[in-house]
């Protein structure tokens, strides 16, 4: 039997070798433990750096947090990479709007990474209450209970179905999660800046990266 397709992700930012990279690398390393083989994650640069490695004080941080630095090289985003991609996680709005710019059918498939992290956090939360209120019609907090996702036998989903899936249901919850202030949807660019704002950056994207991974870890069907 032909092995299912991996699911797809994409991370986004500017030079392809600072944030991106990060999320790309504890994301991959992350899913793999949740489902080995099941989600293929990379990264790509508005304005990539073509080729560069990972910035030293990102490849630390990926590497603190169990991830792998190596063999990295950072490339160019393109409309063939974008055709590829199943969901697009970008570093901040405006990369969103780049994304977009290149491929207007990902509209309802791009999130900034902080916003999907508050819109997983939000469905968790909206399918935790319905199943408390006993709605045969609520999605559930696991796969077994989503029947929009799910195969028309009543199966509970694969992997693949779920997470292709998941961009139309967050869009359910897309006004549970607005972000209080717009800075929260973003991510800082810490390119030749100072450790400080290594830290900083890592203090924006790594609580998005656990939520996902959390989220995976408790709905992925294995």
């Amino acid at each position: 039997m032909e092995s299912p397709k991996p699911v797809r992700i994409l991370t986004v930012c500017t030079g392809n070798i600072c944030r991106s990279p990060v999320a790309e690398r504890l994301l991959q390393a992350g899913l793999d433990q949740v489902l080995p083989g099941g989600f293929e994650v990379r990264s790509a640069g508005t304005r990539a750096m073509v080729g560069y490695p990972i910035q030293p004080l990102s490849a630390d941080i990926v590497n603190m947090y169990g991830g792998t630095d190596k063999g990295f090289a950072a490339r160019q985003l393109t409309p063939k990479i974008l055709r590829d991609t199943d969901i697009v996680l970008t570093m901040t709005s405006k990369h969103r709007g780049e994304v977009l710019q290149l491929d207007a059918s990902l509209l309802k498939r791009t999130f900034t990474i902080r916003e999907f992290a508050r819109m997983l956090e939000a469905l968790e939360e909206r399918d935790a209450g319905a199943s408390a209120a006993g709605d045969p019609a609520g999605a559930g907090s696991g796969p077994a209970a989503e029947p929009a996702s799910g195969a028309s036998n009543g199966k509970a989903p694969d992997a693949g179905t779920l997470w292709r899936g998941l961009p139309a249901r967050l869009a359910a919850v897309r006004h549970l999660a607005l972000a209080a202030d717009s800075a929260d949807n973003e991510v800082v660019d810490p390119y030749k800046r100072s450790p400080e704002v290594y830290r900083q950056m890592e203090d924006e994207l790594a609580p998005a990266i656990l939520t996902i991974l959390r989220y995976a870890r408790l709905n992925t069907p294995t």
